[in-house]
């Protein structure tokens, strides 16, 4: 049986990653879900200044090697493992390392720009888009890259500013068109509804219903989606 494919994406801050989370561990975490995130797979521009690279719109499809990701995903879901490469955010560079990730019987994509190409579209089978509304996504964006990315609140507006919301309006909304669940980050009720039917039909399609590993799909309402 071929691995069955979800992609969860959503705008920046939107929570996709912490719906992402909840989804891979209550389908048994690595036992049972290979996770790739679009994130991994930014090109390599080592070849350009710090200054230079500070200055890439990292926002737009092209900034990001999503053929690779495609042929990952195909590799992955035809059992072979496949070497996910790892992205320095700090330095804006792709260090020669990679991550081994082997075959499971769902594979699970996250990213902002995933649903964006349709050839990358094609390859998941359920999809869902997670949105929230862009003050709640700017404040958790500054949060992050201040903290995780040792950005200033100044550099994380400017590029918002210049970058990040303008991508947002141009590529991220309109591919919402394209999922078969939207979920509000902030409705708390709608989201572990959306999580239980997620994980539900995964288990279903995936023969996961009785593999020790899988747990009964849970969501901290503390944490910020």
């Amino acid at each position: 049986m071929p691995a069955i494919t979800i992609g969860i994406a959503g705008g920046t801050g939107a929570g996709k990653t912490t719906l992402a989370k909840a989804v891979y561990e209550a389908l048994g975490s690595d036992s049972n879900v290979a996770y790739l995130c679009h994130d991994s797979y930014y090109r390599d521009i080592t070849h350009l200044t710090i200054d230079e690279r500070a200055q890439t719109n990292f926002d737009h499809p092209d900034s990001l090697d999503t053929d690779l990701l495609i042929q990952h995903v195909q590799q992955l879901k035809g059992g072979e493992a496949v070497p996910v490469p790892t992205y320095d955010f700090t330095e804006h560079a792709r260090p020669s390392e990679v991550t081994m990730v082997a075959p499971k019987k769902v594979v699970l994509v996250e990213g902002i720009l995933i649903f964006s190409d349709k050839k990358l579209v094609d390859q998941l089978d359920v999809k869902v888009f997670v949105e929230a509304d862009s003050d709640i996504r700017l404040m958790r964006r500054i949060s992050r890259d201040t903290v995780e990315r040792g950005r200033s609140v100044d550099e994380v507006m400017s590029q918002y500013l210049s970058t990040v919301r303008p991508m947002h309006e141009e590529f991220v909304e309109p591919s919402m068109r394209r999922a078969d669940v939207v979920v509000h980050s902030l409705d708390g009720n709608s989201t572990s509804v959306a999580l239980q039917m997620i994980v539900n039909h995964v288990k279903n399609e995936a023969g996961l219903e009785d593999i020790a590993g899988v747990d009964k799909p849970s969501l901290d309402q503390k944490d910020e989606l």
